[in-house]
């Protein structure tokens, strides 16, 4: 259990460092004339993405959930993809990456990398992630709550990025 707590904060420590790229960002974008949506849905998901952590710990250490290696070491590995898929993503939209929704007039769309294959990569990684990493230690209870919530939420989000685009002048990009 010791060694999962270790992934689950390496993973807490990941998503600290995608909050200080995606504040620098933040800052790039509104300093050229970048415009917010969606700030209402924001701490939700802030609050989901903080629970998913909390759940993976508190249920496989409260609910005592064993590690059972097939499936807990494959689920390692989906968590690695997923980490590796979600910093493709950062870096293909280098400035414009964030966990707000800021559309940069003038901006043309981003194309190349993971965005040739998808139109919203980022949230394969995340959706990926939220049920692996419980299932890493047997925390099925905190991998359905996640998908599901994480599910309605992200049709939220995916509609306010894409209505975020259809109103940007000459064809922003969510930052």
């Amino acid at each position: 259990m010791i060694w999962y707590a270790a992934l689950v904060l390496a993973v807490a420590g990941e998503r600290l460092a995608e909050l200080a790229v995606a504040l620098r960002n933040t800052r790039w974008a509104l300093g050229r004339g970048g415009t917010e949506s969606g700030r209402g849905h924001y701490p939700a998901m802030v609050a989901l993405h903080t629970a998913l952590l909390v759940g993976c710990l508190a249920e496989a250490g409260l609910a005592d959930r064993p590690f059972a290696p097939l499936l807990g070491w494959t689920m390692v590995a989906v968590v690695v993809a997923a980490q590796a898929l979600r910093w493709w993503c950062i870096r293909t939209l280098g400035h414009r990456w964030n966990t707000r929704v800021i559309v940069v007039p003038g901006l043309p769309l981003v194309t190349g990398g993971p965005y040739r294959l998808l139109r919203h990569p980022n949230y394969v990684a995340v959706a990926a992630e939220g049920i692996a990493l419980p299932l890493v230690h047997g925390a099925w209870v905190t991998a359905v709550l996640f998908t599901a919530l994480n599910a309605a939420l992200m049709a939220v989000r995916v509609r306010c990025e894409e209505a975020a685009l259809t109103s940007a002048p000459a064809g922003g990009v969510p930052a």
